[in-house]
């Protein structure tokens, strides 16, 4: 039996939009998601709204994140990358443990990451970061050992950051992917 045209025609306007929803909902779940920034951790790289405390723009920015990236390929050192919070995380505020962070990857495992005057070794090797504003930086000093299957992170407003420097290392299975582009508001759209 055939359906008649009228009602052919809305069959075929009702599976195409089914279709288009459901691979949109895959992308989203398997390929890749997106994320918004909610603090200024990531100032002025990733902007966040006022009035939050230390943002700079009018509107949060929203980054759009590879979740296939790392089962293709290994973490890289300056990558920003979205995961999961470890428990740790709970001593920069209530509820961040478990929610979703942004920061830059800065030591892979095995590293020996060292903070002295606001600037960052690995190793003892000092690493270029033309991406932190030196009024960001941080004046404080430490050093932090990486352990195997963990990543640092930091924040690039280096003053205003609760990262690794206070929680520790973000293991390897906690790691969603790293973040392709920026792409809203308009006027803020970038690759990364």
């Amino acid at each position: 039996m055939r359906i008649p045209q009228p009602w052919r025609r809305l069959v075929d306007w009702i599976v195409s939009i089914a279709l288009a929803i459901g691979f949109v909902l895959a992308f989203e779940t398997e390929v890749a998601k997106p994320y918004r920034i909610p603090s200024s951790s990531m100032e002025p790289t990733l902007h966040c709204a006022r009035p939050g405390a230390w943002c700079l723009a009018g509107s949060n920015d929203r980054v759009l994140v590879n979740r296939l990236a790392y089962d293709l390929e290994s973490p890289r050192r300056g990558q920003i990358v979205v995961f999961t919070a470890p428990p740790t995380t709970a001593k920069c505020g209530p509820g961040d443990s478990g929610s979703t962070f942004v920061k830059r990857l800065i030591g892979l495992p095995g590293d020996t990451v060292s903070e002295r005057n606001g600037f960052i070794s690995i190793d003892g090797k000092p690493l270029a970061e033309p991406y932190v504003d030196p009024a960001l930086r941080d004046r404080e000093s430490g050093t932090w050992h990486v352990p195997a299957g963990h990543y640092f992170f930091l924040g690039d407003d280096r003053i205003h950051s609760c990262d690794s420097r206070v929680w520790g290392s973000v293991p390897r299975h906690s790691l969603i992917g790293p973040v392709l582009l920026t792409y809203w508001p308009p006027g803020r759209i970038s690759l990364h």
